[in-house]
């Protein structure tokens, strides 16, 4: 039964036929046996029985014994219906009817055993996509094309469902990057208006301090680099999901001298040292350089910002992957990887005059943009651990 099951559908369809046909003959040919032997018992009442046992005695290599065919007017009207109509009529039907019915029979059994329930498992699967609900399996396990079907059904379905989480992770997401926009565009300028506000009030008396006046304006200066450094911020992560990968073969050594040069100009930039330790590696990994640098650099800033004397870049390429850690001396992370990777995130509220906490999103984004991720995490010894991780393009 399990291979009778798992038959394909043309194979199926042949099996019923022939089936039905053979049931159907077998049938038929007792049926018309029963019929030709009620005729001819209806047409003995007519015979005359003397003269055919003398024809039966007289049966040779040359003559045999029958008896013909009663006529209408013989016969009764009962025996003439059955006889002339019924009978003939079973006799030369016969066949046809039955084989007509038993592929009519071998049709719907093929479609009750065979089509209906995978055919009901995808109406029911349209109309639930049709009404955006993906939480549903399509349970038909048979391994005919209707089970080929059905399997890829369910693909679908699985992808659609994964589609609208990501999209639902979009709207999400920029939801969060508006209000947060909101949140940030307003917070600098109330504080200039007070600024303003102040200053105007200040300046018009006749005891006006001029050094605290100029602490207004110094403090005023730094609300415009917040604001700078923001719209900046806007800048990129307007044109990150815009912007396409450009591939290339990158070396370790390449790549050492690379992040090298970076981290000259952030040592002398924040005061702190950084160690670079690159594994020998022959094999070539090929992605997009400017990308994997940009990310470098953003953990690395991050890592100066938050680390207290010493940074530990460690970089490992491969044919298939490419892993960059950096690793701070500071206090760690105090929250989840979720939270810390979202949009204008900040530990720290004085850090976010100066940046606008989107480093770890872009990077955590560059990162999946290039098959990878971001893994984030704390030292035995209380420092940040952040490794990102690039996937070989193909």
């Amino acid at each position: 039964m399990e291979k009778i099951r798992n038959l394909s559908v043309r194979k199926t369809i042949f099996l019923y036929i022939a089936i039905a046909l053979f049931c159907s003959s077998v049938l038929s040919a007792v049926i018309v046996r029963i019929s030709q032997r009620t005729q001819q018992n209806i047409w003995w009442n007519y015979v005359d029985k003397d003269a055919f046992f003398e024809a039966v005695e007289r049966e040779g290599p040359y003559h045999v014994a029958d008896y013909s065919r009663p006529g209408a007017y013989e016969m009764t009207q009962s025996d003439y219906f059955v006889s002339e109509v019924l009978c003939d009529f079973i006799q030369t039907y016969t066949v046809l009817i039955l084989s007509m019915a038993g592929s009519c029979g071998a049709v719907l059994l093929f479609y009750r055993n065979k089509l209906r329930k995978p055919m009901e498992e995808l109406a029911r699967g349209s109309k639930k996509i049709a009404e955006n609900q993906l939480d549903f399996h399509i349970s038909y396990e048979n391994e005919d094309e209707m089970g080929v079907l059905c399997r890829e059904f369910e693909r679908m379905r699985e992808q659609l469902a994964r589609n609208n989480q990501a999209l639902w992770r979009t709207v999400e997401e920029e939801k969060m990057l508006q209000a947060a926009i909101a949140h940030d565009i307003r917070a600098p300028l109330s504080v200039l208006k007070g600024y303003q506000e102040m200053l105007t009030e200040y300046l018009a008396g006749e005891d006006a301090d001029m050094e605290q006046a100029m602490e207004m304006l110094s403090e005023s200066g730094r609300q415009i680099e917040r604001m700078d450094a923001f719209v900046e911020a806007m800048r990129k992560l307007s044109s990150l999901e815009n912007r396409r990968l450009t591939p290339g073969n990158l070396s370790a050594r390449q790549l050492e001298k690379e992040i090298q040069g970076e981290i000259t100009v952030l040592e002398k930039e924040y005061g702190k040292q950084c160690v670079l330790q690159t594994a020998e590696s022959k094999e070539e990994f090929y992605g997009d350089k400017e990308i994997i640098l940009e990310v470098t650099e953003n953990l690395l800033t991050n890592a100066l910002r938050h680390g207290k004397r010493k940074i530990t870049i460690m970089v490992k390429t491969g044919y298939a992957e490419l892993s960059i850690c950096v690793m701070d001396d500071g206090d760690g992370f105090r929250e989840d990887a979720e939270k810390i990777t979202e949009a204008f995130y900040g530990q720290n509220v004085k850090d976010s005059l100066k940046h606008a906490g989107l480093g770890m999103y872009i990077s955590r984004l560059y990162c999946e943009k290039h098959g990878g991720r971001l893994v984030l995490g704390n030292d035995e010894q209380g420092g940040a651990v952040v490794t990102a991780i690039f996937c070989r393009i193909a």
